[in-house]
């Protein structure tokens, strides 16, 4: 376990996998992230979560934007790495720092590859009804996620997940799999399986555009997409030309609506009180948020606001 490793990743997704080659006892040479960004309502300057941690266990940071920049890898070579880990760096590794170390670049990705490659898996395994999806540890290759996979193991997804706490059970299971994988991978007893190009699916970048309500929709499209879009971007519909946050919600079903965005009331043995009319079935409002107050249950903010039901949503 003496072998130099360097560690590239960027968001709280990575944090579990460098802790764990930390207190696993292996040699963590530099730490690689994306630079400092503003975030936040008052856009202060913000670390990214695994520089925050690497500098609290007293390991040097690197920070760049791209490898283009003239002298980048020529200073990642002279760190003479053995074995490079990667999870969620946010850039693609060129085929120069690829071939950098003997071990080759092992990435924690948050699918079962092959479906799901790409810059969203986690949201895509949402928004697709998958019932489960898992993590990968693969051999990097110069495609976007095409290496071969040394190991992968799967997590079901619940009707309660978002994209947020699917990331988080993903993580911890990343670290874990990294873990396990590394003795194998350095021993020579674990041997790159090719992924199956037929098998293929893509998540694309999510904007921030992408949490607009289409009401046309279906209720379980719609459910699917506010699982998917919880944290960022949100879903939001206009209401009084206001934004209004879908912060739960529930599928449920009925005719098709000839008014998609009609609030309407519902009554037991339904599980909620207000629902909206979609494409197809309605979708019951647990709880939500309009633009500069705080998140309320559908069920208290229709008492502040008796003129919600039978209004319209855009």
């Amino acid at each position: 376990m003496k072998q130099r490793i360097i560690f590239m990743g960027t968001p709280e997704f990575a944090v579990p996998s460098l802790e764990a080659l930390i207190h696993g006892g292996y040699q963590v040479v530099a730490v690689y992230t994306q630079p400092d960004k503003r975030a936040g309502r008052g856009q202060q300057i913000m670390s990214s979560p695994v520089k925050q941690l690497a500098l609290s266990q007293g390991l040097d940071v690197v920070q760049i934007e791209k490898f283009k920049v003239a002298g980048t890898v020529e200073k990642l070579a002279a760190l003479m790495p053995e074995l490079i880990v990667v999870a969620a760096f946010g850039l693609l590794l060129p085929p120069e720092v690829l071939n950098l170390p003997k071990l080759g670049c092992l990435n924690v990705h948050p699918s079962l590859l092959p479906r799901h490659r790409g810059a969203s898996p986690v949201a895509a395994a949402i928004l697709q009804g998958d019932e489960k999806t898992g993590v990968t540890i693969m051999l990097l290759d110069a495609g976007m996620d095409t290496g071969p996979i040394l190991n992968q193991r799967e997590v079901p997804i619940s009707d309660e997940d978002t994209s947020g706490s699917l990331g988080v059970k993903l993580a911890k299971v990343g670290a874990q799999l990294l873990m396990e994988t590394l003795p194998l991978w350095i021993e020579v007893r674990i041997k790159p399986q090719p992924q199956d190009d037929t098998a293929t699916s893509y998540s694309k970048m999510i904007k921030k555009e992408d949490g607009e309500i289409d009401w046309r929709l279906s209720a379980q499209e719609l459910w699917r997409r506010v699982r998917a879009f919880d944290p960022w971007p949100g879903c939001y519909a206009r209401w009084r030309d206001k934004r209004l946050k879908l912060v739960k919600v529930l599928p449920l079903y009925g005719e098709k609506s000839n008014e998609p965005g009609r609030v309407i009331a519902l009554v037991p043995p339904a599980p909620v009180t207000v629902g909206v009319e979609t494409g197809d079935g309605v979708l019951g409002l647990v709880r939500i948020q309009l633009e500069g107050k705080r998140e309320l249950s559908a069920e208290e903010f229709v008492r502040g606001q008796r003129d919600f039901i039978g209004s319209r949503l855009l």
